[in-house]
């Protein structure tokens, strides 16, 4: 290779490892005179990299953002993990597989043999677990606006499908199909799906929409003044909403149980819950959900005797349930059982 290609090679490199570079600094990482340098960053110019020049003292360079993307430079780990979020881009749910695979193919081709070899020998395959649904996909475009709301800290309004069909929730509760009106506070993924956080304006709550059922209006509205939420972690505030929580940091409706079953079994199909073994077959369980009686149900699909350690409302909602599948059992009356009254409400 040419010396004049190589050092614009190295140029490029520095550049791209920092925001500025001072001219002097870059000539003596080059061991070039500063004269050498801005010939060497008018030639990248004309290669369409947008290089500013930089005023001071001393001067310097800043490459910034152009209308095209120009040829970049990776390092080797860089390379590699480019290679690997790309494979594993399937499982993300927003609609960018195709893009992905054709990155995927841009990035391997130029790739040296010895990088080659090494993404070449790591497979991904998405596998859903059992009884689970296919992720839905997200269009990009959505992503992209709803990411520009948070950023821009503007109001959000956008039509939500519900679950039910349109007419039928409309039919329960109006304003179940009416435009909502968000404050977005953060994108997250979640088990291959996307969820929007938000404050909203209409409940005067935290709220988490699933991003597959949002449409987004345009234009946005005023900008606002972020609130501070519970916690001031995001991965853990929605975490606790899944696993039951109220969003402050308390989860009433959190129970905790001995299983007579290994803790790699209970593991293996509790997402959300602690599992803490206690002997080669027995574990202690802590999980959460939105009821009692939702949780009594969730923890007795184990094949497992139970033991309750708490708290009291649990073990009512484990009598609850015991009662009602008693008389299904029996083939008995099928009039509905009387909850106990906490869990009338919902948690």
């Amino acid at each position: 290779m040419p010396k004049t290609s190589a050092r614009l090679l190295s140029l490029l490199s520095l550049l791209q490892t920092r925001r500025d570079w001072p001219g002097q600094l870059l000539a003596e990482r080059l061991e070039v005179s500063p004269r050498t340098v801005r010939r060497d960053v008018d030639r990248l110019r004309e290669l369409g990299y947008p290089i500013a020049a930089i005023k001071g003292p001393d001067g310097g360079y800043r490459l910034g953002a152009g209308m095209e993307l120009p040829p970049l430079l990776f390092d080797d780990d860089q390379a590699v993990a480019l290679a690997v979020a790309l494979q594993t881009a399937a499982v993300t749910g927003a609609g960018i597989e195709e893009a992905a695979v054709r990155a995927l193919g841009t990035v391997r081709q130029v790739m040296p043999a010895r990088l080659r070899h090494r993404v070449d020998a790591l497979q991904v395959t998405a596998v859903d677990g059992p009884g689970t649904r296919p992720n839905p996909q997200v269009a990009p475009g959505v992503l992209m606006t709803l990411s520009a709301a948070v950023r821009a800290r503007e109001v959000l309004r956008f039509d939500y499908d519900p679950v039910s069909p349109p007419e039928t929730a409309a039919r329960a509760d109006p304003a179940a199909t009416a435009p909502r009106r968000v404050q977005p506070h953060h994108l997250v993924t979640r088990g291959g799906r996307w969820y929007l956080l938000a404050w909203d304006l209409d409940r005067d709550d935290w709220r988490t929409f699933r991003v597959d059922r949002i449409t987004p209006r345009t234009p946005t509205g005023p900008r606002f003044t972020p609130r501070e939420l519970p916690g001031g972690d995001v991965a853990a505030f929605v975490a606790g909403r899944f696993q039951g929580s109220d969003g402050t940091g308390g989860r009433p409706c959190l129970g905790e149980v001995v299983l007579d079953l290994p803790a790699s079994v209970v593991s293996t199909y509790t997402r959300d819950g602690v599992v803490e073994e206690l002997g080669p077959d027995r574990c202690r369980l802590v999980l959460g959900a939105w009821s009692w009686p939702g949780l009594a149900a969730s923890i007795g699909r184990f094949d497992a005797d139970i033991e309750v350690i708490g708290p009291a409302e649990l073990k009512d909602a484990f009598a609850h349930l015991a009662r009602r599948y008693a008389k299904a059992a029996a083939g008995g009356p099928t009039e509905p059982t009387t909850p106990p009254p906490h869990d009338r409400a919902r948690c």
